[in-house]
């Protein structure tokens, strides 16, 4: 009789252990939703393409691509990669807090394009996404030819 009270017992603690492993699980699941809201989150100013139209060959343009942090926790732009060595990105190194905006700087240098020019500027940070595009266009056009005489 003895043993049985303590089987029982034994029976309903690892139930009850089982249930609170489970309930943590759900709780470590909602916790990592909740972190993930909260994560910093970099918003853009402007939505699309960027297009800085016609250009002549060997124009170098810049654009300043505004953001915020709408996010709750700082945001760190860990890199910035560009498709192309033509093609040059400055970003804060220091972190935007929660609500604060700040700006990419991206320089396109048309020496040696012609024609149709679209690029991407990849932006790398602590956000979830870890990875957004920035994207530009241009039209290159020839440079007018300096040895002819009109």
């Amino acid at each position: 009789m003895y043993l049985q009270k303590w089987l029982l017992l034994l029976a309903v603690a690892s139930v009850s252990c089982g249930q609170i492993s489970c309930d943590n699980r759900k709780q470590g699941e909602s916790a990592k939703v909740t972190a993930t809201g909260k994560m910093p989150k970099i918003t853009f100013a402007e939505k699309g393409i960027y297009d800085f139209g016609a250009l002549t060959e060997g124009d170098t343009v810049e654009h300043v691509f505004k953001f915020t942090n709408t996010g709750e926790f700082p945001l760190i732009i860990n890199n910035i990669t560009a498709s192309c060595g033509c093609t040059t990105p400055e970003w804060p190194h220091e972190p935007v807090a929660p609500g604060a905006t700040s700006s990419i700087r991206v320089r396109f240098n048309s020496r040696g394009k012609s024609g149709e020019q679209n690029k991407t500027v990849t932006v790398i940070a602590n956000t979830d996404p870890a990875m957004t595009d920035l994207q530009f266009r241009a039209l290159v056009n020839p440079k007018a030819d300096s040895t002819k005489k009109s």
